[in-house]
């Protein structure tokens, strides 16, 4: 079990990569807050010990994806589909970043992942294939797919 030390470096640390990547998995702040709170009960309890910041980071991203889709699992055999999709959250970007972020929000989850991790968290292909237990050249093909996509959505806007 961790301290109330240990516990209070780590969301000074993770807080904010946890709430986005749950944020753009549940696309509700309300959900974001209960996964968020699981995830940092986990790591309360865990008796892990890390070999690295860097593989802290990881575990973090791990259990919080983990977490994010176990959720998106017990909701989709509940039949429940939520109503909230991004109104809140979204009024407070410019228009740009708010449509770029919509247009994110609605790729598949794969591409969703590979994409947050590259260019928010700045993960290289061989690290997220690393974090996600896959192949290099898949992240790769991810990427690149998910670029299409956007590019398409977008107008050629996506760099």
């Amino acid at each position: 079990m961790k301290s109330a030390e240990d516990l209070s470096q780590a969301m000074e640390e993770y807080a904010d990569m946890v709430r986005r990547i749950c944020f753009v998995h549940l696309k509700n702040r309300h959900d974001t807050e209960d996964i968020f709170q699981d995830v940092y009960l986990k790591y309360l309890l865990s008796g892990i010990s890390f070999e690295s910041s860097a593989h802290e980071k990881a575990w973090f991203i791990r259990v919080t994806i983990n977490a994010c889709t176990d959720y998106l699992r017990y909701l989709s055999r509940r039949k429940y589909v939520p109503l909230e999709v991004l109104s809140e959250e979204s009024d407070s970007l410019d228009s740009t970043s708010s449509e770029i972020l919509e247009t994110v929000l609605k790729l598949p989850e794969k591409y969703r992942n590979v994409i947050y991790l590259h260019y928010y968290e700045g993960y290289s292909a061989l690290e997220i294939a690393g974090i996600l237990r896959k192949k290099e050249n898949t992240v790769y093909t991810w990427l690149s797919r998910a670029r299409e996509l956007l590019k398409e959505e977008l107008g050629g806007e996506w760099a």
